[in-house]
């Protein structure tokens, strides 16, 4: 027992044939009677042989097993699912990670039972594979796989995306002795490149949808323009009157429709403020009760005074609104409607999940509802500009669209939980300041619009210039007008009067407006300068936020409002903004 390598051999002038079975069977290696003694020496060197060969077969049964060991630990510590059949189809090797993905057993299992047995689907999710479809059985049939797709339910976990090569394993002679493949795990990297290929989906409509509604927006000008103008000019009992208001009613919803495009595009031009975000929600109560009807419970947990951030309030309060349309719209039989702020973290995990987020402090608008809810294929779409599942004339499918150009212009970031019939939460993030709120500036409405100074208009679109230099007239100024930055300066340089404003387009042929506002200053010190445009091209601002100090009328605009802006300008003293 203590040294059973060492050969013994029993010595005996009296040992029976019973009792030399049991000293053979307890480790005896050989007897030897005293008699025939002459067996000693050759019994000594047979079993020395023995011990020897014993002690060679130990050795390499103790290497192969380490070797053994070695090689699983290897399998086990990669990453990628590795599994191995035999020549018949049997698994015969799979490491770790194919056990943990797969849930595989020991148990033999033919090929023909393989989808069923371990949830092989189509890369859809729903079909399950065919036999002859299963990478390894592809494999062990000869062929080379590469890269081959498919959906795997793991009995403990949710859907997965794997992605298989495999190839057939012959031995010297070229006989096969099996398959292996080996696979990973994409799941990650296919919900990344999903997401991102949404992302560059969206901003292509973004810079479509903004390209459309500048020209629409200065077309609209021009029929909401002269529309007022004819307003203006006949009587409330002129039998075109009502006419010339449809015309001006139907201006007015395209005009909405534009703005919605350019929010979404990101190409709206915005003046932001600090805002209490908590108060804005609670000043906006009264009005969201009234939106929503009393079917549906409306709860707000807001918290004035704590959460600041530095946005265009109006369209803090589109995003609300939106929302908040977009969940009474999913409870049609009532329900319960949740606001709610606060102040959140975003860790490495949401950047992950969120291409372009940045982690960190943000305060977030939560908008939750507990409706009906939406499928995956509904989410993936429901951002783009005009899809709707609502029926025909009950929406315009730009709401939400609305919602996401406006944060995205914000630098903030949505994230959207919904499943049919459990309801939809969104959760809207945007970068927090240390600002202090400021106050709202009361308009003067007493004013009057009218005025007698000089304005010079550059405007490259003959139909806008023209409407706005006939509206500018009505109201009394002088208008110098042109097309042309270049010629705008040489009428700054050779007008002998008084210029009083600059109202220039901020897109134009061979300059900018802002580069003409700067090249006027030093012709005119202390002229004041109105720009007007369709959208932002960042001339005006970064991302189309503007400066405190730059005057902007958003196209298309009232001539009333225009004449109060204008007169707004001249009235204030301050020099052109440069």
């Amino acid at each position: 027992e203590r040294s059973p390598g060492i050969p013994f051999i029993i010595v005996s002038g009296t040992l029976g044939e019973e009792t030399a079975i049991d000293s053979l069977q307890a480790g005896a290696t050989d007897y030897v009677l005293k008699h025939r003694l002459t067996r000693l020496a050759p019994a000594a060197r047979r079993a020395l042989d023995e011990a020897e060969e014993r002690l060679k077969r130990s050795r390499a049964e103790e290497a192969l097993q380490n070797e053994q060991q070695f090689l699983r630990a290897i399998l086990d510590s990669v990453e990628a699912g590795i599994v191995a059949c035999d020549a018949r189809g049997i698994l015969t090797l799979f490491n770790r990670a194919a056990r943990q993905m797969h849930s595989l057993s020991e148990e033999p299992v033919p090929p023909d039972q393989w989808p069923k047995k371990y949830d092989l689907y189509q890369p859809d999710g729903r079909t399950l594979l065919r036999m002859e479809e299963v990478p390894l059985y592809r494999a062990l049939q000869g062929e080379r796989v590469r890269n081959a797709e498919m959906i795997i339910i793991p009995k403990n976990g949710p859907p997965r995306t794997i992605v298989s090569s495999g190839q057939p394993i012959a031995d010297a002679q070229g006989r096969n002795l099996g398959a292996v493949v080996a696979f990973q795990d994409i799941t990650e990297r296919k919900l990344l490149e999903s997401q991102l290929r949404q992302a560059q989906k969206m901003e292509a409509i973004g810079r479509l949808a903004g390209g459309v509604a500048h020209d629409f927006n200065n077309l609209l000008n021009v029929i909401l323009g002269y529309s007022e103008m004819v307003l203006g000019e006949i009587g409330p009992d002129d039998p075109h009157r009502p006419r010339i208001e449809q015309v001006r009613k139907a201006g007015e919803r395209a005009a909405s429709l534009t703005r919605q495009l350019l929010a979404f595009s990101r190409k709206q031009v915005i003046q932001p403020r600090v805002l209490d975000l908590g108060a804005l929600v609670a000043e906006m109560e009264k009005m969201l009760r009234r939106l929503i009807g009393e079917d549906i419970e409306l709860l707000i947990r807001a918290q004035p005074g704590v959460l600041r951030i530095k946005a265009d309030p109006g369209q803090i309060e589109q995003i609300a609104l939106n929302l908040v349309v977009n969940a009474r719209d999913a409870m049609p039989q009532g329900g319960r409607l949740t606001i709610e702020t606060a102040g959140v973290d975003l860790d490495e995990r949401f950047a992950r999940d969120h291409p372009g987020a940045r982690p960190g402090s943000y305060v977030m608008l939560a908008v939750g509802d507990t409706g009906c809810g939406m499928t995956p294929e509904i989410q993936a779409r429901m951002f783009e500009p005009f899809f709707t599942t609502k029926e025909p004339g009950k929406g315009t499918g730009m709401g939400l669209a609305t919602v996401y150009g406006i944060v995205k212009q914000g630098d903030g970031y949505i994230s959207v939980d919904s499943e049919p019939e459990r309801g939809t939460t969104f959760r809207i993030y945007l970068p927090p300041t240390l600002e202090a709120t400021e106050a709202a500036q009361p308009r003067d409405a007493s004013a009057s619009p009218r005025g007698t100074e000089t304005i010079l208009v550059v405007e490259d679109d003959l139909s806008v210039r023209n409407v706005v230099r006939d509206c500018l007239r009505i109201y009394g100024y002088t208008v110098l007008e042109t097309g042309d930055p270049e010629e705008g300066l040489r009428i700054c340089r050779e007008h002998q009067g008084t210029i009083d404003l600059l109202m220039t387009d901020v897109v134009l042929p061979k300059m900018s407006g802002r580069a003409l506002a700067t090249r006027v200053s030093s012709l005119r010190a202390g002229m004041r300068v109105l720009f007007m445009s369709g959208y932002t091209d960042d001339a005006l601002g970064q991302h189309g936020v503007l400066a405190r100090d730059v005057a902007f009328l958003q196209k298309p605009f009232h001539l009333t409002v225009m004449a109060r802006k204008v007169r707004e300008v001249l009235d204030q003293n301050r020099p052109v903004a440069s």
